[in-house]
């Protein structure tokens, strides 16, 4: 597979999409934050002391999905029609956070939805850090993404 974000002189560019397809594009990224089982409570509670954890949370995600060109260098910026982050737990010490993103263009949302659910869970962090400073982020990872040249991509478990 011959990598597209390099010139004929070996230097990095942003790829020219002017002549692909425009298709409706999705894609659905996943990240974890492993804390303490007392901490996810009182977020679950709403009793951290900075406000709704999962509130702010979710908000973070959608600004940085909105601006993932701003910090990932040969991002191009999409016109995204649709972020949707949503939160779980396994009632005990994880914390799940999926964010699908949607646009319809000529390149793919992955990066959109895998700096959505980063911010998030840096936000999650930071909002939590005085309760608890050894929480882990991760693992993140594209689920799924459709649209595109390349089609359809899933994820198998495992």
């Amino acid at each position: 597979m011959k990598l597209t974000h390099f010139n004929e002189q070996g230097r990095a560019r942003m790829v020219d999409v002017s002549d692909k397809e425009v298709t409706r594009r999705t894609a659905t990224a996943a990240s974890m934050v492993k804390m303490a089982p007392g901490t996810l409570k009182a977020i679950k509670e709403g009793s951290i002391g900075k406000g709704d954890v999962l509130a702010v949370a979710q908000v973070a995600g959608i600004m940085a999905a909105k601006k993932t060109a701003d910090w990932i260098p040969m991002c191009h910026p999409l016109p995204l029609t649709g972020i949707d982050i949503s939160f779980s737990d396994n009632n005990e010490d994880e914390l799940y956070i999926e964010a699908t993103v949607r646009t319809t263009g000529k390149t793919g949302v992955e990066m959109e939805a895998l700096t959505a659910v980063s911010a998030s869970a840096l936000t999650v962090y930071d909002m939590c850090k005085a309760l608890q400073k050894d929480m882990i982020i991760g693992p993140t990872l594209l689920v799924s993404k459709s649209g595109g040249k390349n089609g359809d991509y899933s994820r198998e478990e495992g």
